[in-house]
């Protein structure tokens, strides 16, 4: 369902679109790729010079191999454009460093202690964070929910909607329903 229509009058100045996708790979790895623009509708003056509308301000890229464990094998950025043209796209090497990360241990920890403040890109950092999502949402139907060693399903209990003590868990995953204990 569509947000409500506002009762006042505007007019769009700006689209930030973040797209992800997912990609099998013959070799058996797999390929998470995630686009970003940023595009003012009016023309932009800059201290680069004018941007004009439509033209992107930011399009950048990420792409990252990850096994079946979600740990990264391989990663690579690079922008496209770029608001300070011989700075802004110098940083792209830096997220080599996402080799050997995990995409679901201390990910998110991880990737402030390399990329945080000045160490990254404000936007190429703040793709990242969709990554494990985005992760998991490619594996979706490649590996079986109830896993071999007995272990409740990896997603429950990870949101509201999934709580092993809520409605939803009890109709969907009756197995792991856990009714909630009373307050003493």
């Amino acid at each position: 369902m569509p947000l409500p229509v506002t009762d006042v009058e505007r007019e769009l100045r700006h689209t930030r679109r973040v797209r992800f996708e997912g990609y099998k790979r013959a070799d058996g790895l797999w390929d998470l790729e995630a686009h970003l623009t940023d595009i003012k509708s009016h023309d932009n003056p800059m201290k680069t010079g004018v941007r004009r509308a439509g033209q992107p301000i930011h399009e950048m890229w990420i792409r990252l191999t990850i096994d079946r464990h979600l740990t990264i094998l391989d990663a690579s950025a690079s922008s496209d454009a770029v608001p300070y043209p011989g700075g802004c796209e110098t940083i792209a090497p830096a997220y080599k460093r996402l080799i050997g990360l995990n995409l679901v241990r201390d990910f998110r920890r991880a990737v402030k202690k390399h990329f945080g403040d000045v160490k990254g890109c404000t936007h190429l950092t703040e793709m990242l964070a969709g990554f494990p999502t985005a992760a998991i949402q490619t594996f979706a139907g490649e590996m079986p929910e109830e896993r071999s060693d007995g272990r409740k399903p990896f997603q429950l209990d990870q949101c509201h909607a999934l709580d092993t003590s809520g409605e939803t868990v009890k109709k969907w995953y009756p197995k792991w329903y856990r009714q909630e204990k009373a307050p003493a």
